[in-house]
């Protein structure tokens, strides 16, 4: 273990070699954000040792008490990090351009011939995966995270409390961050992220943004920094705004669609499951640009494509913009693919703007007691709500038409392997998704 220890830190990275990281994660991203946060950990923090587990871990509360999707936004604020502005908009892109083309893609096969059955086998083998990577991102965070007693029980009252209570998202993370608040100045040890973080060095060795870098210039904290970024932020969004105001009009479907997916975006606390209730009733009940049906299948879509499971929005967009043949019925393909990329574009503004302004604040709070210790609370509660996740995953895949349906046996028996092979053999998710899609399809094929 010595020699772990005193292992150099890795040669700087550059912009480019970054770039062709990022580029593969996009493509890689599986496991919706639990399982997108245990790739970055495996491979930023285990494998290529860019930044510490305390750093790595910091930024993540942050991500978490953000609205938006918390991976996309680690990997913006990560890249932000290592490469200054274009760094952090350049990783947070390409976390979400992959599953857009292969959404648009798919979107049209669904819409255009209805014809979605080999992709059915898939899902019927990715489904069950998905449910043991969840549980496994649970125990990894947990194992973490969990430092102590008191840690162990906040994790398991959140459960309890999303779970049992259906207490909003929202509320567990302020009622998380009181408590760490009280307990980081009345009981500093429990509370202290750093406790116990010596085992993760001698699993790792030094990484290139380590526990004591200090903070590059340009992730200094400045109100005029704050403020301009706040200000490009507001002109990225009034623009195209006002463009499809002055062009279709403010009741036009595109125009609701950038300002409904706006509105959505600032509610997304807890991840794609806390708002798809608030885009269903939306796009389903409200504007009608899709029935139920295509809803549900959107997001079996969403689930089994990389990059963000809120990336189901696209597929919103594209079957509204080409049901609805916004451009013409000659330009069907156009009017899906210009509504995907125009409600990506809302939903995903807004996390840049957070992570580029905020940035720089949450970087003078790494070493500060007082505001590491409610984000330390708030991971331990978010254990609890991912764990929760995998029981929702699980119920849904196992019994598909409920309790009083019938038990999915070959669904099981897929999420039973993939957790063999992911606790006890280590093997790497993706390989997992795979083997589980390939299983999924020669059973509904063959049986």
């Amino acid at each position: 273990m010595t020699d772990t220890v005193l292992e150099s830190a890795p040669a700087p990275v550059s912009f480019w070699q970054a770039f062709w990281f990022w580029l593969k994660l996009g493509f890689i991203s599986f496991g919706g954000p639990a399982g997108q946060i245990s790739i970055m950990h495996q491979e930023l923090v285990e494998n290529r040792r860019w930044i510490s587990e305390k750093r790595f871990l910091h930024a993540l509360n942050y991500c978490m008490v953000l609205p938006g999707p918390e991976a996309q936004q680690l990997a913006t604020y990560i890249g932000w990090l290592m490469h200054r502005t274009w760094g952090g908009v350049i990783a947070g892109a390409l976390f979400v351009l992959p599953s857009l083309f292969i959404l648009i893609f798919l979107s049209w096969v669904y819409i255009a011939y209805g014809d979605v059955s080999w992709v059915a086998g898939l899902f019927y083998g990715i489904k069950p995966a998905v449910t043991a990577i969840v549980l496994q991102a649970a125990h990894r965070i947990g194992s973490r995270a969990l430092k102590n007693n008191i840690l162990w029980a906040l994790a398991g009252a959140s459960f309890v409390a999303i779970f049992a209570l259906n207490v909003p998202f929202p509320f567990i993370v302020l009622g998380a961050a009181i408590i760490g608040y009280f307990g980081g100045r009345y009981a500093p040890n429990i509370f202290n992220a750093s406790a116990g973080h010596g085992a993760s060095k001698k699993s790792y060795g030094a990484a290139l943004i380590d526990d004591n870098t200090p903070t590059p210039s340009h992730a200094l904290f400045s109100w005029s920094r704050f403020a301009f970024v706040f200000a490009i932020g507001f002109v990225l969004w009034i623009i195209p705004m006002g463009i499809l105001c002055a062009i279709f009009g403010w009741q036009h479907d595109f125009t609701q669609m950038a300002w409904f997916f706006t509105k959505a975006a600032l509610l997304t606390f807890g991840g794609a499951y806390a708002v798809l209730p608030y885009v269903y009733q939306g796009a389903v009940g409200h504007y009608q640009w899709l029935t139920p049906t295509q809803m549900i299948d959107g997001l079996a879509l969403g689930e089994t494509t990389p990059g963000p499971l809120i990336m189901v929005v696209a597929f919103v967009g594209f079957v509204g913009g080409y049901v609805k043949a916004l451009l013409g019925t000659e330009h069907l393909f156009l009017s899906g693919a210009l509504a995907a990329s125009l409600v990506t574009w809302f939903t995903f503004l807004p996390s840049f703007i957070f992570i580029l302004a905020g940035g720089p604040f949450v970087e003078t709070t790494h070493n500060n007691l007082k505001f590491t210790a409610p984000l330390t609370a708030i991971t331990a509660a978010v254990v609890g709500v991912i764990l929760n996740l995998a029981l929702f995953f699980g119920y849904h895949v196992l019994w598909p038409q409920g309790f009083s349906g019938y038990f999915d046996i070959g669904a099981a028996v897929i999420a039973f392997a993939a957790a063999i092979a992911l606790f006890k053999y280590n093997r790497n998710v993706m390989h997992v998704i795979g083997a589980a899609a390939l299983i999924g399809l020669a059973i509904k094929t063959f049986f």
